[in-house]
């Protein structure tokens, strides 16, 4: 397993595939790194070169925001939105749906699961209906 930017690519898969396992790439920018870096994109990770790997990680550190810089500036935006008190900014404090979705159904992702109140379910409603 090659490792870039402190983290561990597949070395059995493509380079464009395995270079999609670090957080801020996917398949349009991985296919943009192999050929700025001028790598075969059918080769496999576990084949490249001390050289390769060289390229790679100099094209990521000074081209593209990646891994935890990227994390802590999608952080900030969110910080930001919510405290200028945005209607957006509001929907991520309260965990609730950011891009307009409905969530009169649906957005369980977000909510979470369903908090039933005043309805008794599961085994107390089995041991409820022994005691009667």
């Amino acid at each position: 397993m090659p490792r870039v930017l402190g983290i561990d690519i597949p070395g059995n898969k493509r380079v464009e595939v395995s270079l999609r396992y670090i957080y801020g790439i996917g398949p349009k920018r991985a296919a943009e790194i192999v050929k700025e870096a001028g790598i075969d994109p059918g080769k496999k990770a576990d084949d490249l070169g001390d050289d390769e790997l060289r390229s790679i990680m100099d094209l990521l550190q000074n081209k593209y925001i990646v891994e935890g810089d990227l994390h802590r500036e999608v952080s900030q935006n969110i910080r930001r939105l919510s405290s200028i008190g945005s209607y957006r900014g509001i929907r991520h404090t309260r965990g609730l749906p950011v891009r307009g979705q409905r969530t009169s159904t649906n957005a369980r992702t977000r909510k979470g699961p369903r908090r039933t109140v005043g309805a008794v379910r599961g085994k107390e409603a089995r041991s409820v209906a022994k005691a009667k």
